[in-house]
């Protein structure tokens, strides 16, 4: 029988040597998650430059260095190592004698490859919707999701300013809505992830972009900034939830767009007080 710790440490040598392969050029482009990702934020970078929304912030923004840091650590390195995190998750479903097939709620592989591809995008954004709607309800997720909201200057790679333990938060429920669907997880996923990648750092980037009539059904700059406004409105805890996707907002009566202003506080009450750098943020949220 494969223990524990046979099972992660399979998982976290396959993902380091993915990794490394992915640096090296040495996987197909379409599954390149590292290079996707810098040319992501290369190119949206250029757009912030070129259609600047707060004209007077630097391209070199407030904590520009330690968001930069936040995305290739989040986005990879600590990957390699939730990803054994996963694979117990998976396997311990497997030992009990639940099949994905169990609890699967639409036979998706009898669907067209493109409608399974839209359903995969919509359920998974859905899980993200609702999660993050937990860390901010919840106070002790909200001790971890503060990081997040530490910004003060939105700019692209504030994307993946975030605590690593939101992952361990994720991935579980990101588990169960790949079961819904009897384990469906294509092939042709990485077009879903690079769609979020992009979809996630022009929210969080400066522009002044919120998709016209569209702005009902995808999230977008504008809207986002206004959930990280430091002042939100009488009575409630967030607003603006959406991932990719505004539609939840709109449907679950979280959203709240006055206007456009460019010129918002950012934050949470008592960030001031919040520590600057890296370790210490990443602490923070293990201690009263």
């Amino acid at each position: 029988m494969t223990t524990a710790i046979e099972i992660v440490l399979k998982s976290l040598t396959g993902s380091l040597h993915w990794f490394y392969r992915s640096v090296l050029f040495d996987v197909p482009w379409h599954q390149n998650y590292f290079w996707g990702l810098t040319l992501i934020s290369f190119v949206i970078w250029g757009l912030e430059m070129l259609f600047p929304w707060r004209k007077n912030q630097s391209f070199f923004r407030k904590d520009f260095w330690l968001d930069a840091f936040y995305m290739y650590f989040n986005f990879f390195l600590f990957t390699v190592v939730i990803s054994g995190v996963y694979a117990l998750i998976s396997n311990a479903f497997s030992n009990v004698g639940i099949s994905m097939d169990a609890i699967s709620i639409i036979d998706i592989q009898a669907l067209p490859n493109w409608f399974g591809l839209l359903i995969f995008f919509v359920l998974l954004d859905f899980v993200q919707w609702f999660t993050h709607v937990l860390l901010h309800k919840t106070p002790f997720l909200w001790q971890f999701h503060k990081v997040h909201h530490s910004v003060k200057e939105m700019g692209f790679a504030a994307h993946l300013r975030y605590h690593w333990m939101e992952n361990i938060l994720y991935k579980p429920f990101k588990t169960i809505a790949i079961m819904l669907l009897g384990g469906f997880e294509p092939s042709q996923a990485f077009i879903i992830h690079f769609a979020a990648i992009t979809i996630g750092h022009l929210n969080h980037a400066n522009l002044a972009l919120d998709w016209g009539p569209l702005k009902y059904v995808l999230n977008n700059p504008v809207m986002h900034l206004y959930h990280h406004a430091k002042s939100l409105p009488k009575g409630r805890f967030g607003v603006n939830f959406g991932i990719s996707l505004s539609i939840w907002d709109y449907l679950f009566n979280t959203s709240y767009v006055p206007k456009k202003n460019p010129h918002l506080t950012l934050g949470f009450d008592g960030d001031e007080n919040f520590p600057k750098d890296f370790l210490s943020q990443n602490l923070s949220g293990f201690k009263k």
